[in-house]
């Protein structure tokens, strides 16, 4: 795999596979699988917290994302490289906050659409920016994988408190906020060491 990115007008070129899967071409589909999925699925099985992952298998549940992604396609806007990669991510981040909420329910509960993507860049990235998105990544991947949770949890997954101290199996809302504000804490020193570096 290689960091070069297609130029966008070049025969395989996201954009360009975008347009011929728009157009009813099921090779471009298979190619975008190709490029995007294992991707994903290595950032979500080094990314999502155990409890997550122990909802579903993770190669599943991106794949299930993706190709949902991909059926309703039409309202996305390719804004260059990445954009796609941002888009399909997110879908995923959907996936696992409908898959936790769905086995948080009780079961007389109705499972939450998966069709209802969030359109454009994340809260985190909007707020972050890519520069600094990569700093986070860097300094979240150092913690101890508990604070790593917490952070995941309440930041990327939008956890209420009450849902995430169920998931880590912490005794109250409180504790699992005091979990967050101190891996919080955690971060912040990381980030700021990569400053000083």
């Amino acid at each position: 795999m290689t960091n070069q990115a297609t130029p966008p007008g070049a025969p395989d070129s996201t954009m360009h596979l975008l347009e011929r899967f728009r157009a009813g071409d099921p090779e471009a589909l298979n190619r975008l699988f190709e490029r995007y999925v294992p991707r994903l699925q290595r950032w979500a099985s080094g990314r999502l917290p155990r409890w997550a992952r122990d909802l579903t298998d993770t190669q599943d549940l991106v794949q299930e994302a993706a190709l949902q992604t991909f059926r309703n396609i039409e309202g996305f806007e390719h804004r260059g490289e990445g954009a796609l990669q941002a888009y399909l991510r997110q879908a995923v981040m959907n996936r696992i906050r409908d898959e936790f909420r769905r086995s948080a329910r009780s079961p007389e509960s109705t499972a939450v659409s998966t069709g209802m993507l969030h359109e454009g860049p994340s809260p985190l990235e909007q707020a972050m920016g890519s520069e600094l998105l990569e700093e986070y990544d860097t300094a979240l991947a150092r913690l101890e994988p508990a604070e790593r949770e917490a952070i995941i949890g309440r930041i990327e997954l939008e956890l209420t408190y009450p849902e995430l101290a169920s998931a880590m199996g912490k005794p109250s809302s409180d504790a699992a906020r005091m979990t967050v504000v101190r891996a919080l804490v955690r971060l912040a020193e990381e980030m700021g060491r990569d400053e000083r570096a």
